[in-house]
């Protein structure tokens, strides 16, 4: 990519030791996310994308690699005292009603990082406060002074979202933001969060194990599979000719209501076996097991992530060979 990335993920590792051997959660990925720009992480449970995403806002420190932000590395040094950082990452996590203090009204919620970070006085932040809900589109004459049982989870997501916007950040982490709400309101959150990111050029690393929700979320869709990145593309024409059997094979599989959105599903690919576990990887390539198109090579060899064009990189041996198109440098060690 030419522009240069507000965000970049460098051979990221993050392990936890266990009594059962230890967990490859993140296991050497690279990425890069433009100013702007909407990356959507896919994969499913268990793959490492929320692990990826919490080293990314500090929550775990990385075991090695590098995570440099507007230019500034961070990662092992990112911690909760970090104050500038902090206002700037931001996160919207998962499950609203665990997110949200129960015992504290939403002016209390929305008033702690106004304060931690030393956003203006007691009424500066009240106008700050009625701003944020009108943001997000809660009046806040209604809603300033309930608690987060008392509304909707749709609402509450609403709120954690105005929260995390309240300190002017430039970089959001969306954590499955819709995945634990009703299908009648997700597709609220999701506009909101478009329209957010366009007026206030927000930057989001969007996870989630959905990927027909990110057609038209994301600008680019990167896969993750049992800690390590599988294809990145930009989003139509990932959605237009995905390369990896794997990629192909979560295409595949997603439900359609019109025979014209079924024929531009990839051919079905029936999966095979379940997720081995990440803390006993598969030698070679980590899908191997479960690949409809392995060679000998795979069960040996882990492939390595290959820049391919049109801004595209893929993790697999099939594209080993140099009549695939390949680029001149391999952009991923």
């Amino acid at each position: 990519m030419n522009a240069t990335p507000i965000l970049s993920i460098e051979n990221l590792v993050k392990h936890f030791p266990t009594k059962m051997g230890v967990v490859r959660a993140v296991d050497d990925i690279s990425v890069d996310i433009v100013e702007g720009d909407t990356l959507g992480l896919v994969g499913e449970s268990g793959s490492g994308k929320t692990t990826a995403a919490q080293c990314v806002v500090g929550i775990y420190p990385p075991t090695s690699g590098r995570i440099v932000f507007d230019g500034t590395p961070i990662g092992v040094m990112f911690n909760r005292r970090d104050k500038e950082l902090k206002r700037k990452i931001r996160i919207v996590f998962q499950d609203p009603g665990s997110s949200l203090n129960p015992k504290r009204t939403i002016k209390q919620i929305l008033s702690v990082p106004l304060k931690v970070h030393g956003m203006g006085t007691e009424r500066e932040r009240l106008a700050m406060m009625n701003r944020l809900l009108e943001m997000v589109g809660l009046p806040p004459t209604e809603y300033l002074y309930k608690h987060p049982q008392a509304i909707g989870g749709g609402e509450m997501q609403m709120v954690a979202i105005a929260r995390a916007l309240a300190t002017n950040p430039q970089f959001v982490v969306l954590d499955e933001p819709t995945s634990a709400l009703d299908v009648s309101v997700q597709g609220k959150i999701i506009n909101l969060l478009t329209r957010l990111a366009e007026e206030l050029d927000l930057t989001y690393l969007f996870i989630t194990h959905d990927l027909s929700l990110m057609r038209n979320v994301a600008t680019r869709v990167a896969i993750m599979y049992l800690g390590k990145l599988c294809e990145i593309a930009r989003t139509d024409e990932f959605f237009r000719s995905p390369m990896h059997p794997y990629t192909r094979m979560l295409l595949s599989s997603i439900p359609v209501v019109t025979d014209e959105e079924e024929l531009l599903k990839p051919e079905k690919i029936v999966s095979k076996g379940e997720i081995p576990s990440p803390v006993n990887v598969p030698s070679g390539c980590s899908f191997h097991l479960r690949c409809p198109e392995r060679m000998p090579v795979c069960s040996t060899v882990d492939p390595e992530m290959i820049a391919l064009k049109d801004d595209r990189v893929v993790r697999c041996h099939l594209y080993d060979t140099p009549d695939m198109g390949v680029l001149d440098t391999i952009i991923i060690p």
